[in-house]
């Protein structure tokens, strides 16, 4: 027996109402949406509004600010997985005479790239792009503050060079490859460049009363990739399945989940994290957090997509500061995690082809050292390999046509896994990278590295 639970119970929608209600009131944001994401489909979004008959709706666009950051970052990640670019290349072989080629392409996507954190001259998201025509006016005189590679640093102008990067490769401009090639494919309709109706004006609060007062709302030109774009609720929903699932037809599982990888710590900050591929990581209420954060006058946004719970929290205000966008959107997937939990997906059986004998012979316990860790047989002939008692390193595998498996994720990530056999064909150990897994601890015969002692195992 199978039961569908598409919509939210009443008492998880009164829940997530009740932690928006507190984020507008608390945050004194003029308005303030949140939406949640379960499984694939937008499945609540509520908000509220200091305004009288003008609250606004999971189709109202707000400005999401640095959540950019990751649409460009999706258009590098595409550029590679066609062989265009490689991570690994210095920027100055596909964009030239930028003064900082030798910082990577993996790096500006992951914020090592030891550039500053802000342009020069007047606050760009605040001031007009005609003051800065060439990316010589976005890096300024000196654009390094420390070398490549060493650590942390957030930087808007990497993401500037990143979408300048995408225009000299594509042959197109950042925003036409972005339309093209993310936004159409996966029904973002209501994501643009610039404002469109139905849409919330920015505001600045006044920190110490209850008035407000306009924000300006500038093209941000050249800084366009690092923080441009205006989006929705529901719109922000569909990139959310798109970074929990993939979709072939943007880019493929593998390259979303490269990207969701921690590339760098976070830096200083409040939140346990780091940062990936131009997304953000943060670790909150026992589960894993991939997404961003956004600001620019008049508007701060949040999303956050747990892939193991199927969950997503979106949260947008338009206010330049007060609501807490980030705690709410992780708070909406808390609320719905904690009262609705995922229900697993159904024990099935490997299909019959992907099951032999030799194969079924390797799983079980194997020991390295005195360490005890179990093999254990996935689809389509994978393995995983995890410690039997406490912590330990857990890695899955995947087969290779050739024999073996290659890691796919923690430490052994790129490592190879093979069972290496005896004269008479049968196994005599795995090897994991030079790693030495015996079936017995220690067993005297077995290829131990530095050998058994001969008097074994002793008491006091």
């Amino acid at each position: 027996m199978t039961t569908s639970f598409e919509a939210l119970l009443p008492g998880t929608e009164r829940a997530l109402l009740h932690r928006v209600a507190v984020a507008q009131s608390e945050g004194r944001a003029p308005s303030f949406v949140g939406a949640v994401v379960r499984d694939g489909a937008l499945v609540w979004s509520g908000s509220r509004s200091g305004m009288d008959g003008h609250a606004p709706d999971a189709d109202t666009q707000f400005r999401i600010g640095s959540l950019t950051k990751v649409f460009t970052a999706v258009l590098v990640m595409r550029l590679r997985d066609e062989g265009l670019l490689d991570l690994d290349d210095p920027l100055e072989r596909h964009l030239k005479g930028t003064g900082v080629g030798e910082v990577t392409i993996a790096q500006l996507l992951g914020h090592s790239g030891g550039l500053a954190a802000e342009t020069p001259g007047q606050w760009w998201e605040r001031s007009s792009a005609a003051l800065r025509p060439e990316l010589s006016d976005v890096l300024g005189e000196q654009p390094s503050l420390r070398t490549p590679g060493r650590g942390f640093h957030y930087s808007n102008p990497g993401y500037t060079l990143l979408g300048s990067l995408i225009e000299e490769v594509r042959g197109v401009s950042w925003a036409e490859a972005l339309r093209r090639e993310i936004l159409e494919p996966l029904g973002m309709s209501r994501t643009t460049l610039d404002p469109v109706a139905p849409h919330a004006g920015g505001w600045a609060v006044h920190p110490w009363a209850d008035v407000m007062m306009p924000e300006p709302s500038e093209d941000l030109g050249l800084m366009a990739p690092a923080g441009q774009l205006w989006s929705t609720a529901a719109d922000l929903g569909r990139f959310a399945v798109f970074l929990a699932a993939g979709d072939e037809r943007v880019l493929v599982t593998a390259s979303v989940e490269e990207m969701r990888a921690p590339a760098s710590p976070a830096g200083e900050g409040d939140w346990e994290g780091g940062y990936g591929l131009g997304l953000q990581l943060l670790r909150r209420d026992g589960r894993t957090l991939i997404g961003h954060t956004g600001s620019l006058p008049g508007f701060v946004a949040c999303l956050w997509v747990s892939v193991e719970d199927g969950l997503a929290g979106i949260a947008l205000a338009n206010a330049t500061s007060g609501p807490l966008t980030a705690a709410v959107a992780a708070d909406l997937v808390r609320i719905v995690a904690d009262a609705e939990p995922r229900f697993p997906e159904p024990w099935r059986p490997l299909p019959e082809a992907e099951v032999d004998d030799e194969l079924l012979s390797l799983t079980g316990p194997w020991y390295w050292g005195t360490y005890s860790y179990g093999l254990r047989l996935g689809p389509g002939r994978s393995v995983v390999l995890e410690p039997l008692r406490g912590a330990g390193r857990r890695a899955r595998f995947r087969a290779l046509p050739e024999g073996g498996w290659v890691g796919l994720n923690g430490y052994y990530a790129g490592e190879t896994l093979r069972a290496v056999r005896r004269p008479d064909g049968s196994v005599s150990h795995l090897d994991l990278g030079s790693f030495v897994f015996t079936r017995e601890p220690y067993e005297p015969g077995d290829a131990v590295p530095g050998g058994v002692d001969e008097a074994g195992w002793r008491g006091l």
